[in-house]
């Protein structure tokens, strides 16, 4: 896939360009359905097949006082996009000054005349531009004039609700991921380089731990989960504690996982988490022995949830 992650890159029109907008939160399974039909469509007249994206999400931008957790950050997105099979990913930098293009200033000059499109496809209820002033009618009209197709897709739906970043955000907050899997199409992930912690997974439990600093990403739900784990394009098993310790009494919050069968020492080494299942909430015991045997419970469980991982 090209990655274009400036509209100045842009020298010429692209071949006959077929395109998605949108900001694909997620990459969840209507946004794959979305990308397909943008591959087929372009494929039928020998065109490229074009996702256009933002960065940073245009509700960071707009509402830059209030925190707008993602459920994937930039690199991640980039990587699910590429393996649909899309020809060219376009990243356009979402600022206050883009934010104010009127609407038909963005499909003639940027749509149009820049990236040449032929045809557009969106939702039925896209919306773009200056306060979200274009529409589909817009689209069509413009379309009309200079002479692109636009085609409306319909909603995926699954067990009869609408797939949306919004439902899956709602999902991973509450610590429903087996649910926000059927709507992702794969497990919730998040991913950083490991830290030092506070050091006592290993030395006072008996079970060390990987600890992460998230960043912008959502933040399931707190609790212990059982998870997988990547790391040097192996995967593993694990068990992960998202919160604060209640039984150490010292409200930091922290991401830990322990590792199943695995004793490689991996301070500032990236790993990635996939959480496949909420095990219980977070519990205050009598002491470190009672919180020890607690987590020998959690591994035996995690294990057998993640036999055929």
């Amino acid at each position: 896939m090209h990655i274009i992650k400036d509209l100045n890159e842009i020298s010429k029109p692209l071949k006959k360009a077929v395109v998605a907008i949108g900001n694909f939160d997620g990459v969840h399974i209507g946004h794959q359905a979305l990308f397909h039909q943008v591959i087929e469509k372009a494929q039928s007249i020998d065109g490229t097949s074009i996702v256009i994206t933002f960065e940073p999400h245009p509700l960071r931008v707009i509402n830059s006082n209030k925190h707008f957790p993602l459920i994937t950050l930039y690199e991640q997105k980039v990587e699910l996009i590429g393996t649909t099979g899309v020809n060219t990913l376009i990243c356009i930098q979402f600022t206050r000054e883009f934010a104010a293009t009127p609407a038909h200033t963005f499909v003639k000059e940027i749509l149009c005349d820049l990236i040449g499109i032929k045809a557009i496809i969106v939702g039925q209820d896209y919306s773009f531009g200056r306060n979200r002033e274009g529409d589909v009618s817009l689209l069509k009209e413009m379309g009309a004039t200079h002479g692109f197709e636009v085609i409306i897709s319909d909603w995926v739906e699954l067990e009869g609700r609408r797939i949306s970043s919004t439902e899956i955000r709602n999902l991973v907050g509450e610590g429903r991921v087996e649910e926000a899997k059927k709507l992702l199409g794969r497990y919730y992930q998040v991913r950083g380089n490991v830290i030092r912690g506070r050091d006592r997974g290993g030395k006072l439990l008996g079970f060390p731990t990987a600890n992460l600093t998230l960043s912008d990403e959502l933040c399931p739900k707190t609790g212990v989960y059982a998870v997988t784990v990547e790391h040097d394009k192996a995967r593993y098993k694990g068990v992960a504690n998202i919160g604060y310790s209640p039984t150490f009494q010292n409200g930091l919050f922290s991401v830990e996982v322990h590792i199943l069968d695995f004793d490689k020492v991996i301070y500032d080494q990236p790993i990635r988490l996939n959480f496949v299942r909420r095990l219980r909430d977070e519990k205050k015991f009598s002491g470190p022995e009672a919180l020890a045997a607690q987590i020998r419970r959690d591994i035996e469980t995690a294990r057998g949830l993640l036999s055929s991982e």
